[in-house]
C-alpha cells in the first residue's frame, strides 16, 4: 500500500462530500443519498483490493 491509495480514497470522500453538499443546496436530497453510497461502494471496492493484497503479502512472507 502506498500513498497514492490513501490519497485516492481521500480525493473520492472529499469529491462525493462536495457533489452531495451541492445536491442538497439544489433540494436533490434523493440524488444526493445516490451519489453517498456510489461512493461508499466505490472506496470500500479499494479497500477490499489493498485487504487482498496484504493477505497476499503475509502469504508470501509466511510461505503459506
Amino acid at each position: 500500500m502506498n500513498m497514492t491509495d490513501i490519497y485516492r480514497i481521500a480525493g473520492i470522500g472529499l469529491l462525493i462530500s462536495v457533489f452531495s453538499m451541492v445536491l442538497k443546496q439544489y433540494g436533490k436530497e434523493d440524488q444526493a443519498v445516490l451519489l453517498t453510497w456510489a461512493g461508499v461502494v466505490v472506496v470500500f471496492m479499494l479497500v477490499i483490493r489493498l485487504i487482498s493484497q496484504l493477505f497476499d503479502s503475509v502469504r508470501a512472507v509466511f510461505g503459506l
